[in-house]
């Protein structure tokens, strides 16, 4: 007997795969979609009361693909009866626990999610040229292996600790794990937070509150210069577009490593917003004396020991170089997170294109095999494509083209111009011609 072979076998259910799954679903694909997790939970380490996503809610799963879809935001609001109260509050921003409600929500209603299914390999056959993903029941111990078509990975991305931490990572905090660990942090005389983004702000300001009272001292460092807010301006998010995407995607590898560590600002700052909120918490505390606290800008860690009581950690200010130390008791590394290759692509990686990094050099469309449009990836790519690879708003438009190759049509209308600038030399623009006081188009 035949064995039967998906469409589409997805890896990972974080919200990228989640909305593939969830725009597939009314087209009847064949797609089974697996996750070592018992459960969908976004970023349960940062749930922090009142935090909200930094996207507007059209940013949901399926919105900006297909707006009638029954899995959007806007559809979960009228189900949970929250439509009319999230209307009066005016708001596009939603709260990060409604948004995780939202995806549960959206989860709990498509039968082709796998929850507690490890994938643990991935192979080609070549006699039914077909993909062969091997599985661990996380619970059971039982092994699965379903075959199929096409194969997308979206299994995120992992938190990053920096060289000069490693050795103590495993004493200190990542932010991933904040809030099961903030009474143990709140105990202690000293806590120090690491890191220069939302949730290092975010931590930050929710320990702050009751540093006087709680009776310890709270210090914040961050290597960048300043802390900096995310630029939100109208003409800087066109670059969150399918034009922009293009327009990196076709520049040379030094270059797209040049400019992801110079556009660091416009999605991996601070909300303007936290940023004063924090200005004003600490002008309200000072009025009742000194704040027991530190803000530390331009300072990296370069090293770091742990004595087996405190931190010690050796700093450098950037402007100065001058070097000095500080302890703390409880240590913080809000230091972000990063794509990593799974070690289950193995056995396909003849397969697969590789950058001079040794990173999958990911094709426009999204595949990674040669062109053969049969393995695509999710969140994995922004080396190849640049910011909108981890935004949430540009997921639906990335699920909409993979969709468009696995079917061989474009179900969902992709939108390939929304820009009102141009991010490089227009094509009706006056080029200088070879021979001399000639102009050519």
């Amino acid at each position: 007997m035949t064995a039967h072979v998906h469409d589409v076998v997805g890896i990972g259910i974080g919200p990228f795969n989640l909305g593939l799954a969830c725009l597939a679903d009314p087209l009847g694909v064949d797609a089974v979609f697996l996750d070592r997790a018992e459960c969908f939970r976004w970023h349960p380490g940062m749930m922090i009361e009142g935090s909200t996503i930094q996207v507007p809610f059209l940013a949901d799963l399926v919105t900006m693909a297909d707006p009638t879809s029954r899995f959007s935001f806007l559809n979960w609001l009228k189900q949970s009866g929250r439509l009319y109260p999230f209307y009066i509050r005016e708001s596009f921003y939603a709260l990060r626990t409604e948004y995780d409600a939202y995806c549960r929500w959206a989860a709990e209603q498509l039968h082709q999610l796998h929850w507690n299914h490890e994938v643990v390999r991935v192979e080609h056959d070549p006699v039914d040229d077909v993909y062969i993903v091997q599985a661990m029941r996380t619970d059971t111990g039982e092994e699965r292996t379903l075959r199929a078509r096409h194969v997308v990975v979206g299994v995120g991305t992992s938190p990053t600790i920096p060289t000069a931490l490693r050795d103590i990572s495993g004493r200190a905090v990542h932010s991933s794990a904040y809030l099961e660990n903030r009474d143990a942090l709140r105990a202690t005389d000293s806590i120090t937070v690491v890191g220069s983004g939302q949730s290092a702000a975010e931590i930050y300001r929710d320990l702050l509150e009751g540093a006087r009272e709680g009776g310890y001292r709270l210090d914040w460092i961050t290597r960048s210069p300043r802390f900096f807010p995310m630029e939100y301006t109208k003409l800087t998010l066109e670059m969150t577009s399918p034009e922009y995407t293009d327009h990196f995607h076709r520049l040379p590898l030094a270059l797209r490593q040049h400019l992801s560590r110079e556009q660091r600002s416009l999605y991996k700052g601070v909300s303007c917003d936290l940023i004063d909120d924090i200005y004003d918490t600490l002008y309200r505390l000072s009025a009742e004396g000194p704040v027991p606290t530190t803000l530390l800008a331009d300072t990296e860690v370069t090293a770091a020991e742990w004595d087996g009581v405190r931190f010690r950690l050796s700093l450098r200010h950037g402007q100065l170089g001058e070097q000095h130390d500080r302890e703390t008791a409880s240590l913080i590394l809000a230091t972000g997170y990063s794509a990593q290759t799974p070690p289950f692509l193995q056995g396909i990686a003849d397969r697969l294109d590789w950058d001079a990094l040794g990173r999958m050099d990911v094709a426009r469309d999204y595949s990674v095999d040669g062109g053969r449009g049969r393995v695509f990836v999710q969140n994995g790519e922004e080396h190849t494509h640049g910011l909108t690879a981890p935004d949430l708003g540009f997921g639906a438009w990335r699920n909409s083209s993979i969709l468009s190759s696995i079917l061989g049509r474009e179900v969902y209308p992709i939108e390939r111009r929304i820009a009102f600038q141009d991010f490089g030399v227009p094509a009706d623009a006056l080029r200088e011609s070879t021979v001399p006081g000639a102009v050519v188009r």
